[in-house]
């Protein structure tokens, strides 16, 4: 089959024939028809994520339909189906026996595996996942729109739960960078009757669009102040520069949640814009828990994607138009035709 290789971080990623995965005990067989692009994969490419598997299969954002299921578990088989619709995550597999797993947060496990880091994931024809983590798609979404969902918007619907709801006190909620994870949260959070405040790169006069497009009631530059402190702020872009500008509008008592594997350092800055019972935290991967409430939860806003398409041989091309914030929604690969 073919695939797109990363040799080693800091070269491009190269098109190759690679073996067709087989799915062992507890495993499915998934060809893949998107795979989605996300600043993770970046962050991979880019030697800012330690340790990935080499050679290595980018890409978790994947939707593809079930070919061969593997050998049962030892805990019984699986449910899913040869010709069943799933989206594959980043979270690909935990131990399900240490404290965080026991406790209900195997986003934190010490032995988790990843999709497209430490597994090969969907810059392929196929790929092979734990059919444990894999979520059935909504009907309704097709492959390209669906596929941003599974970690812009899984990572987007965790930051959202983190910072509070309306119930909560948090009604004026501030994103800081406006690619594909808050243009999905951005929706919910608006389903939810929250008020959205936008803060894009200086003069990126179509982010701020987009986001008045989709709801946004005020969109400005990150150091411009809103017309209204806000309750909770998610920070996006990878920036750590963002966090001291986050706090600086945002109330006494709110939350500002980072919702990026990684981000630049964060400069020093006065005690008194953290005063007053802010908090800084940061969201690590998600939990199957976070993927079946967002997805029972997305059509009913519904969430709508905006995709921008590439074929699998021009993820190059994806990935840097991603560095360069030159990606209007989410990146998307198309790897087969729709079914």
């Amino acid at each position: 089959m073919q695939a797109m290789l990363l040799r080693r971080p800091g070269e491009p990623l190269e098109g190759a024939p690679v073996a067709r995965p087989q799915p062992g005990p507890g495993q499915v067989l998934v060809r893949v028809h998107a795979c989605g692009v996300c600043r993770t994969d970046l962050h991979v490419v880019d030697g800012e994520l330690p340790g990935p598997k080499l050679p290595l299969i980018l890409g978790h954002q994947i939707v593809g339909t079930i070919e061969e299921v593997g050998p049962a578990t030892a805990d019984g088989a699986t449910p899913l189906r040869v010709g069943d619709r799933v989206g594959i995550p980043w979270l690909g597999w935990t131990c399900g026996r240490c404290r965080y797993c026991r406790s209900g947060a195997e986003n934190l496990c010490d032995r988790a595996l990843f999709t497209g880091y430490t597994l090969d994931g969907g810059y392929a024809e196929a790929a092979v996942a734990d059919a444990r983590f894999c979520f059935p798609i909504p009907e309704g979404y097709p492959d390209l729109q669906a596929a941003p969902l599974l970690c812009a918007g899984l990572i987007g619907f965790r930051c959202l739960r983190l910072a509070g709801d309306p119930a909560a006190g948090v009604e004026r909620l501030g994103i800081f960078g406006f690619g594909a994870a808050a243009h999905i949260v951005t929706q919910v959070a608006r389903h939810r009757g929250q008020r959205v405040f936008a803060f894009t790169r200086d003069g990126d006069a179509e982010a701020q669009r987009f986001a008045l497009d989709l709801g946004a009631e005020w969109a400005g530059a990150t150091g411009e102040t809103p017309p209204e402190e806000i309750d909770a702020a998610l920070v996006f872009a990878p920036a750590g520069e963002l966090v001291p500008a986050a706090l600086r509008v945002l109330r006494k008592g709110g939350t500002v949640v980072c919702g990026g594997i990684h981000m630049s350092d964060i400069p020093s800055f006065p005690y008194e814009i953290l005063w007053g019972e802010r908090v800084v935290r940061s969201v690590a991967n998600l939990t199957r828990e976070d993927g079946v409430e967002f997805l029972r939860e997305a059509p009913r806003v519904p969430v709508r994607t905006e995709v921008e398409v590439f074929p699998l041989a021009e993820a190059n091309e994806a990935l840097d138009r991603l560095r360069a914030g030159r990606i209007h929604g989410a990146a998307v690969l198309q790897v087969a035709d729709e079914p």
